[in-house]
């Protein structure tokens, strides 16, 4: 029998044992006994039933109860009662009226082995749940943060480990490659993430991440951890090489010598915990030049071509200093473009000579052709930095007629020849555009040029619910690796010298229209998105 005072008194100690082992409240435990109970007595009593079961949290006294509605004429006795009976069943509910909601007190009974088992599992499922939720409110603020724990075990290549009051995982990609991990050793791991998860470990550790680095230096340079000296930027080829970028505020601090410490004693700590990875530390400089010269050490520069429109690199050295800039299977090169987000083309100069050679006769052959000029005046308004029609066409006489050897009638002629050109290639580009099927709302997009219509419509994005679907980097183009190797992924407007958050701009501002559109389409409706680890309502 449930109410036999042992198994009362039982109950309670099972509660408190349970709330301080798990960490969790004891009410919460009672509660989920409460429900595991009800569910064990409608199993009993018969599933039409609405159960109730009340736990004394003082001597662990059981009441377990059945809801019923007050009705005129009841058609389903488990659920409904008439007035009558309502009254006949307790002075209590003397006050009650129609529709109200009483409870009738339904007798103790033996649990079966099904309704034991039916009850066990669902309080082991709801103590299960507030353990995990306890586990992610203790470790929601670690995230981005060093975590420290030993190493429970190892499953498919994947870490366990044990944090004290929960464990984590590194995943197989997250650990350095090589590193010799067994289980009972003390480990320390990035805290990447920190999510809720159905099933399995809900917080996500990382060895291999670029942040781990710069929290173990934040851990051994007193400098940075006082705000001293500002880590601006590190990239990491995980077990090999590592680049970090740090300015001090302080300009009377040297920040490349202070994180080395003497003789080396602060980066060699990071070096041993990084299991022997090299550390290049790189000083900050507002000029990506200064950075990218520091960054390709030790090879030596001789010049450096900016872009920061497109954010690009030309590094010109000598044929000599070529392989160091590179580095072994294009590590160098590629560690520094990561730590300045920049993409840096490294050339000698007889490659750099020929590159603006190429680039000045094409510019040349474009004013020849298109503005029918003769190959002399098409050279002399290259070598005066004009580089496309549209910069003579935006341009002024006054302008064009100081440079030597064009008159003002000349530089008149030359922008209404621009103008007539621009506007030619504008229809042609229109007809274009009509002929590939672009959706009206597409062409009327804001800040998309006819051109960038035109590149979008020859990729088959004909929609505007097809540009929205994009992402910022399929527009201006990214970078992926392949085999180990920094492959190059051209994006659809990257010609346009279009930017990141421009790009993101546009793609959003395309889905606020679609989605304000389907919502006077449709109205706003309240729809259920289930997500791996949770569910949320959104209103559409």
């Amino acid at each position: 029998m449930l109410n036999k005072r042992a198994d009362k008194i039982e109950l309670l100690r099972i509660a408190e044992a349970v709330a301080l082992e798990k960490s969790i409240d004891k009410e919460l435990i009672i509660n989920s006994m409460e429900t595991g109970i009800a569910k064990a007595a409608k199993s009993k009593f018969g599933p039409d039933n609405e159960i109730k079961v009340q736990i004394d949290r003082n001597n662990g006294d059981i009441e377990i109860y059945r809801k019923l509605i007050v009705v005129e004429k009841p058609e389903n006795i488990n659920t409904e009662i008439s007035l009558k009976d309502a009254y006949s069943l307790s002075e209590n509910n003397k006050n009650k009226k129609i529709g109200d909601e009483i409870l009738q007190v339904l007798p103790s009974f033996d649990f079966g082995r099904i309704a034991a088992q039916t009850a066990k599992q669902v309080i082991t499922f709801n103590v299960r749940e507030a353990e995990r939720e306890r586990q992610f409110n203790d470790f929601i603020d670690k995230k981005d943060s060093i975590l420290s724990g030993i190493v429970k075990r190892l499953e498919f290549g994947n870490v366990i480990v044990d944090l004290g009051k929960a464990e984590a995982i590194i995943q197989k990609n997250e650990l350095i490659p090589r590193e010799n991990i067994k289980a009972g050793d003390r480990i320390k791991a990035y805290c990447i993430d920190v999510r809720r998860e159905p099933r399995g470990q809900q917080i996500f550790l990382s060895r291999a991440h670029p942040k781990f680095m710069e929290k173990l230096f934040i851990q051994e340079v007193p400098e940075i951890y006082d705000g001293l000296i500002e880590i601006k930027s590190s990239a990491r080829d995980p077990g090999s090489r590592a680049k970090i970028c740090v300015k001090a505020i302080d300009t009377s601090l040297d920040p490349v010598g202070a994180c080395v410490g003497m003789r080396g004693s602060r980066v060699q700590a990071v070096v041993n915990e990084l299991q022997g990875e090299k550390i290049d530390i790189v000083s900050w400089s507002d000029d990506p030049a200064v950075v990218v010269a520091n960054a390709l050490s030790p090879a030596e520069i001789q010049r450096v071509n900016i872009d920061s429109a497109s954010r690009k690199l030309d590094v010109i050295l000598t044929e000599e200093n070529l392989s160091k800039a590179i580095g072994r299977r294009g590590q160098n090169v590629r560690l520094a473009t990561k730590l300045m987000n920049y993409e840096i083309n490294i050339m000698t100069d007889q490659e750099d000579s020929e590159k603006r050679q190429l680039e000045f006769k094409e510019k040349t052959e474009n004013f020849v052709k298109n503005l029918e000029l003769d190959e002399t005046l098409g050279q002399l308004l290259v070598a005066e930095g004009f580089s496309s029609i549209d910069d003579i066409k935006d341009s002024t006489p006054d302008a064009i007629s100081k440079i030597e050897g064009i008159e003002e009638e000349t530089a008149k002629e030359l922008i209404e020849r621009a103008k007539e050109f621009y506007q030619k290639d504008q229809e042609e580009i229109l007809n274009r555009i009509k002929d590939l099927g672009l959706e009206s709302e597409l062409i009327n997009h804001k800040g998309l040029t006819p051109g960038m219509l035109l590149t979008l419509g020859e990729q088959n994005i004909l929609k505007l619910v097809d540009f929205a679907d994009l992402a910022s980097d399929e527009l201006t183009g990214s970078y992926d690796i392949v085999k180990g190797e920094r492959i190059k992924i051209k994006g659809y407007l990257e010609d346009f010298a279009l930017s990141k958050n421009e790009a993101d701009e546009l793609i959003m501002s395309a889905r606020n229209k679609i989605y304000k559109d389907w919502e006077m389409k449709y109205g706003q409706k309240k729809i259920k998105i289930n997500y791996f680890w949770k569910s949320q309502e959104i209103n559409w």
